[in-house]
């Protein structure tokens, strides 16, 4: 059993990458499963595979349903197609885009046909994971989510001046000046 090693890279960053192993035989509802759980997107939203050539043209599309839109040639389904049934040449390219309203997308190209199965994984799977994936639906900094949460909580984007010893509405709260002794107690 063949088992295809594909390299995913994030169209607009080709130094983002994911290598994802996957056997011939599976199908392509499965690679796009696997491309998701790598790249730690959602899925939800709408997907459709192209093959493609090596200038990145679109050509037949395998889609995960048949969307309500105009086709060239009806879509192959991708529950229903398997990866090595569209594989034409040793470096077959795909494109994957996914999200119609973000227009995520990302382009495949076959880097190693292997004849032994690794034991010890199992397909589809991602065999490396290279760069730091863009955040689904928007900006996701070095230090996480809950560093969002906390930020957001607090509100520690907005500017602060500081402790002041006036109160919101800027009466005296009644505190001592500098060098004054509070009332009832002797300066020294």
């Amino acid at each position: 059993m063949a088992i295809l090693k594909f390299r995913v890279y994030l169209e607009e960053d080709e130094s983002v990458y994911r290598d994802v192993v996957i056997r011939h035989t599976q199908n392509f509802r499965d690679l796009h499963e696997t491309i998701l759980k790598a790249y730690e997107f959602d899925n939800k939203h709408k997907a459709t595979f192209y093959r493609s050539n090596d200038h990145w043209q679109r050509g037949r599309e395998i889609s995960l349903e048949q969307y309500d839109k105009d086709y060239k040639a009806p879509p192959l389904i991708m529950s229903e197609t398997t990866i090595g049934s569209e594989i034409r040449d040793p470096n077959q390219r795909f494109i994957y885009q996914y999200d119609f309203n973000k227009n995520w997308t990302f382009l495949l190209e076959l880097i190693n046909v292997s004849k032994e199965e690794n034991p010890k994984i199992s397909y589809p799977s991602t065999a490396r994971t290279e760069g730091i994936a863009p955040s689904q639906y928007g900006t996701k900094g070095l230090l996480g989510e809950k560093f969002a949460d906390v930020e957001e909580k607090y509100d520690l984007k907005q500017a602060t001046e500081g402790f002041g010893e006036k109160g919101e509405d800027g009466e005296d709260l009644g505190l001592p000046e500098e060098g004054a002794a509070a009332e009832g107690e002797e300066e020294i």
